[in-house]
């Protein structure tokens, strides 16, 4: 399905969706890059990882930082190319808007959306030369629907949409596909802190009628990343058991 011995870089990579994502590409033989703020946990994924038959290499990242990024790219390019891209790593600080604090407004645009940007703005020159490439943006339903107290959050993951759509056009003729995933009610650690009354409310909401698993996003990364999916690009494809349709 996904050819071996791939370069694959994974923002917030360690916990949650992301350490979904790193396991899920583990098992081709490839060579991990995570990029996370935070390492807790990533001796227990990296071994994982390397029983998988795959390399890791792990640095700490502030995706938000331009020269960071920067840095941190040409640090792989010494060595190798990067082949796939998943722009995973955000946050969120959910607030009424009335009560919205700038600092809450800010922070999240600044990591969600500038990160995005940071992260394909570097890596994108080195995969227009080898004429080939693949970035996956993780996006979520809540850029497509919006939600009331995720005004910030909203915003940032729509502008990751349209960030999505606008770069696959400006670069599709070098065959470098790029394209988004949706999620919706994912059960990760943040979102298993709810309520078990806020976790069936939601779940009505769901044709599936329950909660979606990190690894159902991150079996999507995988073929959207396969030749399988070589015809597709600038597409934004919900991965939520129908919530939104």
């Amino acid at each position: 399905m996904l050819n071996k011995g791939l370069n694959i870089l994974v923002t917030g990579g360690v916990r949650g969706i992301g350490k979904a994502i790193s396991l899920a590409f583990s098992k081709y033989e490839s060579n991990i890059y995570i990029w996370d703020i935070n390492d807790n946990g990533f001796d227990e994924l990296k071994s994982t990882i390397e029983s998988n038959g795959s390399k890791v290499f792990f640095n700490k990242v502030n995706i938000a930082d331009f020269a960071q990024v920067e840095k941190a790219v040409n640090d792989i390019l010494e060595s190798n190319n990067i082949d796939i891209v998943i722009n995973n790593a955000g946050i969120t600080k959910d607030n009424l808007l009335m009560g919205m604090k700038e600092d809450e407004w800010d922070s999240v645009i600044t990591v969600n959306l500038k990160g995005t940007f940071n992260v394909s703005k570097h890596i994108i020159r080195s995969m227009i030369k080898k004429r080939s490439g693949c970035i996956i943006n993780i996006a979520s339903v809540i850029g497509l629907m919006g939600n009331k107290g995720q005004a910030n959050y909203a915003a940032s993951k729509a502008g990751i949409i349209g960030f999505t759509k606008s770069l696959a056009k400006e670069v599709g003729s070098r065959n470098i596909r790029v394209n988004a995933i949706a999620p919706g009610f994912i059960e990760t650690e943040m979102t298993l802190k709810l309520s078990e009354d806020v976790i069936k409310e939601y779940s009505k909401m769901i044709p599936l009628k329950r909660m979606g698993k990190a690894d159902d996003v991150a079996d999507l990364c995988v073929f959207l990343a396969s030749d399988m999916a070589k015809y597709i690009t600038g597409q934004v494809i919900n991965c939520d058991g129908g919530m939104l349709m």
